[in-house]
């Protein structure tokens, strides 16, 4: 591994759509079941909004505004658990497209105030349904008006690409080899991009999914046998999904916080899980896994702080 250095802290950018990317890779020793394997997470909170999804959002823009497919002032639709949106907002608050976002109607409120503080609109998908209600509704509302552009995050191969081009290639300039990768199943960008440029540098690299139990909302995860497979996965570059619960995410989040200071959110409580396990059945090597936002959306909930057997709506909250 090449010299430490503290190069995501410092550079000149010209605006701060500019900063998106570059986040740092730390390792966190207290976490390994074993010393010959060493696991790193890749802290995507450090986005200018505070979550991965800064990368997604401008590369979908880019890629718009460069086919000519978004004309200047046109309304941008685009179904959200939260994350997508609010870097969607930012984006489109400086270069002067209004924003309406499709979202659950049971998220946390930070996520709902910050939409507004960039002033998007909002239109409430039923919780019930999480995410997939407000995939179902956005495409219904794109259908019925086709003065909306939709990026539509799932369908957009602008979305693992950022990943392709963005967050990997910086994973590979601080490590010389991964044997596992380790993110959410959401829309499946994370998993893919970061997958195919991977398994480019060496073929057997691992890629496992953290994916919730089959109807539960899993901090922003999604299961693949709930009914809807986003179009931009390829389900031949996944190596293996394992399970999470809802519980185990938010005890891991507190986990985290406790060991090693890192302030996350729930989401990244079923990732890490899922990278400790894999670091435990591998001989050694290196175990990468993404950090998808900080904590500060999440912190009504009381996810921090309160016992996970008192913590209200854990099972019926949409997390991210």
């Amino acid at each position: 591994m090449g010299e430490l250095l503290n190069r995501p802290c410092g550079g000149r950018f010209g605006n701060l759509i500019e900063t998106i990317g570059n986040t740092p890779l730390v390792e966190l020793p207290r976490l390994s079941p074993n010393p010959t394997v060493r696991i790193f997470a890749k802290l995507e909170g450090r986005n200018p909004t505070g979550s991965v999804k800064d990368r997604v959002a401008r590369g979908m823009i880019d890629r718009a505004e460069a086919e000519g497919s978004i004309a200047p002032g046109q309304t941008i639709l685009e179904p959200t658990s939260g994350n997508t949106g609010i870097s969607l907002a930012m984006i489109c608050s400086r270069k002067g497209y209004p924003l309406k976002v499709v979202m659950p109607d049971n998220v946390t409120e930070e996520r709902v105030a910050m939409l507004r503080m960039y002033g998007a609109e909002i239109v409430y998908s039923e919780g019930a349904k999480g995410s997939n209600g407000a995939v179902e509704l956005a495409l219904e509302m794109s259908a019925a008006d086709s003065s909306f552009f939709m990026p539509y995050q799932y369908g957009n191969e602008a979305n693992p690409l950022a990943h392709y081009n963005g967050t990997a290639v910086e994973i590979l300039d601080e490590l010389d080899e991964v044997a596992a990768f380790v993110a959410g199943l959401g829309t499946g960008g994370t998993l893919m991009g970061n997958g195919r440029r991977l398994k480019e540098h060496n073929p057997d690299t691992l890629i496992i999914a953290s994916e919730p139990m089959q109807g539960e909302l899993v901090s922003g995860l999604r299961s693949l046998d709930d009914g809807f497979i986003p179009p931009i996965i390829d389900l031949s570059l996944i190596d293996r999904k394992i399970m999470v619960s809802n519980r185990d995410a938010i005890l891991w989040t507190q986990k985290l916080l406790r060991e090693e200071g890192l302030f996350a959110g729930v989401s990244t409580g079923a990732i890490a899980r899922v990278a400790v396990r894999i670091a435990a059945e591998l001989e050694s090597g290196n175990v990468v896994f993404v950090v998808p936002d900080d904590g500060w959306k999440y912190l009504s909930s009381g996810v921090y702080t309160t016992p996970v057997d008192e913590i209200e709506g854990l099972d019926t909250t949409f997390w991210w």
